[in-house]
C-alpha cells in the first residue's frame, strides 16, 4: 500500500483507531494519521496473484486484503493481505496478523513501511513480505529477531504453521504459476493431492463405470481436456455430480472462464453461484 505520511514523530497523536471509518483512506501509528494513496495498477494486479494463492492454501481459513488490525487504541495497520481475518467479526481487528504481505511500488512511503514492519514484528507477527516492484523483483522477507532476507526468482517463501504449503518466488509476479498453485492448493483442500489424481480417479471410474456412461455424461467421451476434468471433478467434490448441462459448460469454456470457475469454488456457497462468475 502506498502511502504519503501526514503525521509527525513528536509524542503521542490525537487520533485513535475507533474515529477511522471503514474506507477511509488512512493509517494510524502511535495516534498520527497517514493518508494511503491508491495502489498503481502493478500493484494491484500482482496482489490479486499473491491473494489467490495464500487463500487457498490448505491451512488459511481466514485471509483478507487492507484489513485493517488495531493492536491498540492509537494504531491501525492495513497490510495489503493478512492472514487471520475474521469472517464474521465487527469492527477493527485486534492484535496482529501472523503473516502480512505489502506490495511496495511507486509512490511508497517508505518510513512509513520501515514504522509498520517494526511495530507488527514487535507486536508479534511472524512473517512481513515486501513485495519490491521497483527494479529487480524481489520480495523481502522480514522476522522478528532475525536479519532481512531476500528472496528471488528460483526460490520459495514459507511460513511454517500458518500456510501449508510453500509459494514459489514466481507465484507473486506470473498469472500461470499463480493459478496453477491455487488450482493445486484447492484440491489439497478437497482430499486430492495434485491433478494426476484426480485424472488418475477419473481414469479408474470411467472403466468402472463403463463407455457408455461416461460419454453420456461427457466427461469420458473425450470432450473434457486435462483443465476442464479436474475442475469437473473439484465441483463434484464440492457440489455433488453435474448433469449433462453442467458437463457441456465446462466442455465449451474457455481456459479464463475454467480459471474463474477454479478461484470461485473457494468459497461460493453453491454451484449456481461458480457458474455465474466470470
Amino acid at each position: 500500500m502506498t502511502s504519503s505520511g501526514k503525521g509527525t514523530d513528536v509524542g503521542t497523536g490525537p487520533f485513535r483507531a475507533e474515529q477511522v471509518r471503514s474506507g477511509d483512506p488512512y493509517e494510524l501509528y502511535e495516534g498520527h494519521a497517514y493518508r494511503c494513496a491508491p495502489t498503481g495498477a502493478a500493484g494491484a494486479s500482482k496482489s490479486g496473484l499473491a491473494y489467490s494463492v495464500i487463500a487457498s492454501d490448505p491451512a488459511v481459513e481466514d485471509v483478507g486484503i487492507d484489513a485493517g488490525f488495531s493492536p491498540e487504541p492509537g494504531t491501525l495497520w492495513a497490510p495489503d493481505i493478512a492472514v487471520g481475518v475474521p469472517a464474521d467479526g465487527k469492527g477493527w481487528i485486534k492484535g496482529v496478523p501472523p503473516l502480512a504481505v505489502e506490495y511496495a511500488g511507486v509512490g511508497q512511503d517508505e518510513e512509513l513501511l520501515q514504522k509498520k514492519i517494526a511495530d507488527l514484528l514487535a507486536r508479534g507477527t511472524r512473517w512481513i513480505w515486501v513485495v519490491r516492484l521497483l527494479g529487480l523483483p524481489r520480495i523481502e522477507v522480514h522476522e522478528p529477531g532475525r536479519p532481512l532476507r531476500l528472496v528471488q526468482a528460483g526460490e520459495q517463501l514459507e511460513a511454517p504453521g500458518v500456510l501449508a504449503n510453500a509459494i514459489p518466488f514466481e507465484a507473486f509476479f506470473d498469472k500461470s504459476v499463480a493459478r496453477a498453485l491455487t488450482l493445486s492448493n484447492l484440491l489439497q483442500r478437497f482430499g486430492y493431492r495434485d491433478v494426476d489424481e484426480i485424472r488418475a480417479e477419473g481414469h479408474a471410474e470411467g472403466h468402472a463405470e463403463g463407455h457408455a456412461e461416461g460419454r453420456a455424461e461427457g466427461v469420458h467421451s473425450g470432450r473434457l481436456d486435462g483443465k476442464q476434468e479436474s475442475l469437473r471433478r473439484l465441483l463434484e467434490r464440492r457440489f455433488g455430480r453435474l448433469d449433462e448441462v453442467v458437463a457441456a459448460r465446462l466442455a465449451g469454456a474457455s481456459n479464463e472462464q475454467l480459471d474463474a470457475w477454479t478461484l470461485a469454488v473457494l468459497d461460493a456457497p453453491d454451484l449456481a453461484t461458480v457458474l455465474a462468475t466470470t
